[in-house]
């Protein structure tokens, strides 16, 4: 009934976690479209929920793959683990664009735009550390130095977070519009926090096979 697949074969897996990262950093630019113009919010919010399906086709497929798969090229954790975070970043991304439209918060915060536009790096350089994975021990080096890069776009948005929630209870008088901001921005900052911990995960696997 089953056909396990050989280790040959199994480099598919690569190629298929770039696919899922590559769905992540459209979420970025659909949710940086609406930065630049809040009246394509709900627009966006039915491209989205699409690229959200698409997403979560491509994890099904993953884990299909690593139940038909007898050797696995990385731990079969690892690849469960991947999988699932890279699906992870499109629905943090699929909220934050929900509560845009539901909060009906009109022009937004630059520090929403900052947020987005590092999101926009970090799924990036996720993909091109991705790229890379098949051929781990030759890449190595350049696949950290991606790595570097998300952590430094994280560290840069922990900044900017404080920054605007600083700001928000300073000067907007507002409650609503601060509740209303402070949600956004918090949901934005979790996903350069899921940036951090894809990246996390992708460090691990080279430190286990480098």
């Amino acid at each position: 009934m089953f056909s396990f697949k050989k280790k040959n074969d199994s480099s598919e897996f690569f190629d298929l976690f770039v696919e899922s990262a590559r769905y992540f950093n459209k979420g970025a630019l659909l949710m940086d479209d609406v930065m630049i113009d809040h009246s394509k919010a709900e627009v966006k919010v039915k491209e989205i929920q699409d690229l959200e399906h698409a997403a979560d086709k491509i994890n099904d497929k993953i884990i299909d793959k690593l139940n038909l798969t007898f050797i696995t090229p990385i731990d079969r954790e690892d690849i469960y683990s991947l999988a699932n975070g890279l699906d992870d970043g499109v629905d943090y991304l699929q909220g934050t664009l929900q509560r845009i439209v539901m909060y009906h918060t009109g022009e937004p915060r630059e520090g929403a735009v900052q947020l987005t536009k590092l999101l926009i790096e970090s799924t990036d350089e996720i993909i091109k550390a991705l790229e890379m994975l098949k051929d781990l021990k030759k890449n190595q080096a350049a696949i950290m130095d991606h790595i570097q890069k998300v952590y430094r776009l994280e560290s840069e948005g922990d900044r900017i977070f404080r920054r605007e929630i600083a700001y928000l209870f300073d000067q907007v008088k507002d409650p609503i519009e601060l509740i209303k901001w402070k949600d956004i921005l918090e949901y934005l900052e979790d996903t350069t926090d899921h940036c951090e911990r894809i990246a996390d995960l992708i460090r691990g696997v080279v430190m286990k096979y480098a």
